[in-house]
């Protein structure tokens, strides 16, 4: 079929205007070849399998809707109801009480049908009437057994059904033992799933077990196959003469890296200098993965398979075996390494005046940390600055660089949010010793932003050679979205400046800036980020909002990101002149599913980070059950309050254990109030909590709220703050 036949013929059947046709018309307005034709009818009828379309009494193609089908992904609830969110965008989703749920299970893709229309008061209620795909076909949870059958209870909370299985599947599981179940039967009315056994991870509540469960949970392949290992050691072999002499040698170049103190895949390196002119410039070299990877090889597949490299606290499994990713690929220092490099002429304010890309061949000088790069710069260390003398005044020329960059991106309209991030420390026996907010300092920033600039001048490039691309794309928020967080700012007297249908990122931009060190800087932030879309990768170039970009893509982590690697093997490609038409129309499918899987990877390995670093905050604060700290309200939902702690870790607070009121939710102004009292609740306000309750199987952990900071009560003594406390 033609590229993007499924978004034109979709778009016209979900149009408005839209009359339903039968399929002999469609293919006339699709030009379709009558040798097509059949595989054409195939492609309308797993359309219409997987929901996409409808057909009528009279068998013409329509839309769901017009239908009156809701098609969409159902996210269940652990009471038994669930919603289900439309395919369509800024569509509301549809409520499905526990009575209609009919056998589906939570991100299954269902069609309903609606029940009762929406009002102002409530969204519209369904039933749903078929499910067209089930996502979920292993579930991670607790065994349980009696003599003669055993359930699974499932840790994904909104896995609501126990797991029946017959004795003959237990293979080999003990009672309160982690497992992963294959489903067998999908549950029907008043009957359970049913499933086998087909891995014992062993007793719950031990560390490892429960870290395996989190990466069995999300689907990470851990082990690599034996041919994918075979075939690393196959090519991680010396660099051969020839391919040193076709490429640029800038081995005498004072190139470094910086990354974080326990990085070992250093994919990454820059080089700088000041020109004559004042302008400067700035050399960013990465590893030529593709080099080693070839399209279609093992590793190439097993890597397009993960995607993404997964970072679990103590715990890290790679897109590539550690022969590639650590060892012969990774740009440790005083070593030659294979490199693709852009060198950028850049002005002094922060304009890319001309550039080149090249495979190259260095030999890093150095190998730095954050820490030791930002104690140079922000506290003139003298030791460090012996040690690194041949570097040192190289990360003063790209502090320099940096901060202009900063400024760039800045006046253009770049979002950046400051939300903390936690930085877990364990013990070398691999219990959690403290939780702190991880430090973004200057270094960190200046390779940020030399990331940034790369990123964007080789997108720009590649979109203006036309040529199939992998793009990094951040679209628009929708008008609703604006619209709603035009009403929340307003209840603190700010405004969306602008068109709110295609509202512009110096409109936010300039609302975060005023809210800098303000009460509500908390407040707009949060809500502010949940009105945004979830960058993405796309064939496309459609820009990214948050970075006020036109032009951008992932070019700098090809040992840990696939879109990168991609993206690499087009450019070689190019700077070889193999590109083709032939090979332009493959790379058309090529970099259309290299996008739709790392996008669907990279979610699953943000939701396992969030997981793993959940279950350690758990177990960090299970002992503190009874301690009292100060936080800040972070998120307010109908059911309670999310508490955060200046160590990043989160709790609830349930409004039906607020005791002093009887509390309601606001949901236009995310303000709970108390019926009696008035007292109110927001996101930011500061607060006195007591940790109530930890549940580390459910990775849940619970606050009472003693009271908020500026109704302290006046003491003799003042309250000792969280690190004193752990002291």
């Amino acid at each position: 079929m033609l590229p993007g036949l499924k978004e034109r013929l979709l778009g016209l059947i979900n149009d408005p205007a839209y009359t339903p046709l039968k399929k002999e018309e469609l293919a006339l307005i699709f030009d379709i070849h009558p040798t097509e034709m059949p595989m054409f009818y195939n492609f309308l009828e797993e359309l219409e399998e997987d929901g996409y379309i409808g057909k009528t009494k009279k068998g013409k193609i329509a839309s769901p809707k017009s239908m009156g089908y809701f098609v969409g992904k159902f996210v269940a609830h652990r009471k038994g109801f669930g919603f289900v969110e439309s395919d369509e965008e800024y569509t509301q989703d549809l409520f499905i009480p526990a009575a209609d749920v009919n056998g589906a299970m939570h991100n299954d893709r269902v069609v309903a049908e609606i029940t009762k229309p929406a009002t102002d008061e409530r969204r519209a209620e369904g039933a749903i009437i078929k499910v067209l795909e089930r996502e979920i076909t292993k579930v991670v949870g607790e065994f349980q057994s009696n003599k003669t059958f055993g359930f699974v209870i499932a840790d994904e909370k909104k896995f609501n059904q126990d797991i029946y299985i017959p004795k003959k599947y237990f293979s080999g599981a003990k009672d309160g033992d982690k497992v992963v179940v294959q489903i067998t039967i999908w549950p029907q009315a008043g009957r359970k799933p049913e499933g086998k056994i087909i891995e014992v991870l062993g007793p719950k509540g031990e560390k490892e077990v429960e870290i395996l469960s989190i990466i069995r949970a999300h689907g990470l392949p851990e082990e690599f196959p034996k041919k994918v290992l075979e075939e690393a050691q196959k090519v991680a072999v010396p660099i051969p003469q020839e391919e040193i002499d076709r490429r640029l040698d800038i081995r005498d170049l004072n190139i470094f890296t910086i990354d974080g103190e326990d990085a070992k895949d250093l994919d990454d390196a820059i080089s700088i200098e000041r020109l004559s002119n004042g302008n400067f410039k700035l050399g960013v070299h990465i590893a030529d993965v593709t080099h080693y990877v070839h399209e279609k090889s093992k590793l190439d597949k097993e890597a397009l398979k993960r995607a993404t490299s997964v970072y679990l606290v103590d715990t890290v499994i790679p897109m590539l075996p550690k022969t590639l990713s650590n060892g012969v690929c990774s740009l440790n220092p005083h070593e030659d390494k294979l490199t693709l490099s852009v060198f950028m002429e850049i002005d002094r304010k922060g304009n890319v005046k001309q550039y080149d890309i090249k495979e190259t061949i260095i030999n890093s000088k150095a190998r730095m940390t954050y820490t030791e790069v930002s104690d140079i710069l922000e506290n003139d260390d003298e030791e460090l600055k012996a040690k690194y003398s041949h570097v040192a005044e190289d990360f003063k020329t790209a502090e320099v660089l940096a901060r202009i960059l900063m400024d760039r991106r800045s006046k253009r309209g770049a979002i950046d949010f400051d939300f903390p991030e936690a930085k877990i420390i364990l013990t070398p026996e691999g219990k959690v010793s403290d939780i702190k907010e991880y430090e973004r300092r200057i270094s960190n920033r200046i390779i940020e932003e030399f990331m940034l600039i790369t990123n964007e001048t080789v997108a720009e490039h590649y979109f203006w050679l036309n040529i199939p691309f992998v793009y990094r794309i951040h679209e628009t928020p929708s008008p609703e979205k604006m619209q709603e967080l035009g009403k929340f700012v307003s209840t603190f007297g700010y405004t969306i400046k602008g068109e709110l249908e295609e509202v512009h990122p110096k409109a936010l931009q300039s609302i975060i800036n005023a809210i800098k060190g303000k009460r509500e800087e908390e407040a707009i932030s949060t809500i502010m980020l949940r009105s945004l879309k979830q960058a993405r990768y796309s064939p496309e170039c459609s820009g990214h909002f948050g970075l006020a970009a036109k032009y951008y893509s992932h070019f700098t982590s090809p040992i840990r990101r696939y879109p990168d690697l991609q993206i690499h093997r087009i450019m070689k490609e190019h700077l070889n002149n193999k590109i083709n038409k032939k090979r332009q129309e493959q790379l058309v499918n090529i970099v259309d599913y290299a996008s739709t899987q790392s996008s669907e990877r990279e979610r699953a390995a943000d939701l396992a980070e969030r997981d793993v670093k959940d279950y350690y905050k758990a177990v960090y604060m299970e002992d503190k059950v009874g301690e009292e700290f100060d936080g800040v309200v972070s998120s307010v939902t109908s059911f309670g309050m999310f508490i955060e702690l200046p160590n990043t870790v989160e709790g609830l607070s349930r409004l039906a254990n607020m005791g002093d009121d009887y509390y309601i939710y606001d949901e236009m102004t995310y303000t709970i109030i108390g019926e009696r009292t008035r007292k109110t609740y927001r996101i930011g306000d500061p607060v006195r909590i007591k940790v109530d309750n930890v549940n580390v199987d459910l990775r849940e952990i619970d606050f009472k709220i003693l009271y908020k900071l500026e109704d302290r009560p006046q003491v003799e003594e003042q309250d000792k703050p969280f690190d004193e406390i752990e002291e």
